[in-house]
């Protein structure tokens, strides 16, 4: 081999390696910006003048009707949400204070349950039913204090299967009758979010999952922003 010939080819080599690492580069960034780019449903809202301010607190399930709330009541409300997955009522016990705040609230509609039941690996409950009654009425005594309008939204269905954390149907009962008889002592709204989707489970929940497909968390949007509307004193 000639020496023109040799230096075409480790060229033609140098071009292709150049070119493998700059798509490589690319597919990386487009990959992180992915990654990177905010659920508009975490975002801050700009409030409209004059509207009453209403605050979502929950986990995933409440991530998911975010933004459809917010197009119910456009107009009609501004709703802010706290900046992240609720999680445990052990992790709300933690933020509770930083999620309020200093400003007023005039509606506060918040759920904790999913992840309390959620069954961890030594096969017990990420919070066990007892320290769950504790902590609810804990939290439940906070949210008291901003005078807000307080609706509680109970814990939507786990459907039976095989999940990934593991979760048992009957233990939503369970902790959503406690729920209720908090909430019912400290004359506490309910939005009864299990009893709307029971019934339409396979319309609206993905398969073998907690969690709801968009359809469905439009529809838990609708029930949501109803119930909003009524302690607004603007319902039906």
């Amino acid at each position: 081999m000639d020496l023109t010939s040799l230096l075409g080819r480790l060229f033609l080599c140098a071009v292709l390696f150049i070119g493998q690492n700059l798509w490589g580069a690319e597919a990386k960034a487009k990959k992180t910006a992915k990654q990177a780019a905010p659920n508009p449903a975490l975002a801050q809202i700009e409030d409209a003048p004059g509207l009453p301010r209403v605050l979502l607190i929950g986990d995933s399930i409440s991530i998911g009707y975010t933004t459809f709330t917010r197009e119910a009541l456009k107009g009609k409300a501004n709703v802010h949400r706290i900046p992240a997955n609720g999680g445990p009522t052990s992790n709300g016990l933690q933020n509770i204070d930083k999620w309020l705040g200093d400003t007023k609230w005039d509606v506060i509609h918040f759920n904790w349950g999913l992840h309390d039941l959620k069954i961890m690996e030594d096969g017990k409950h990420q919070v066990p039913l007892d320290q769950y009654e504790k902590n609810l009425r804990d939290l439940v005594a906070r949210l008291k204090k901003t005078g807000a309008k307080l609706i509680w939204a109970t814990t939507t269905p786990v459907p039976e299967g095989n999940l990934n954390p593991p979760r048992n149907y009957g233990d939503v009962i369970a902790y959503n009758a406690v729920a209720k008889k908090i909430m019912d002592e400290n004359g506490v709204a309910i939005d009864d979010l299990y009893a709307f989707a029971l019934p339409r489970l396979k319309e609206i929940q993905r398969p073998a999952n907690v969690h709801f497909t968009a359809e469905g968390s439009k529809a838990l949007a609708q029930q949501v922003a109803a119930s909003i509307l009524k302690a607004l004193g603007r319902g039906k």
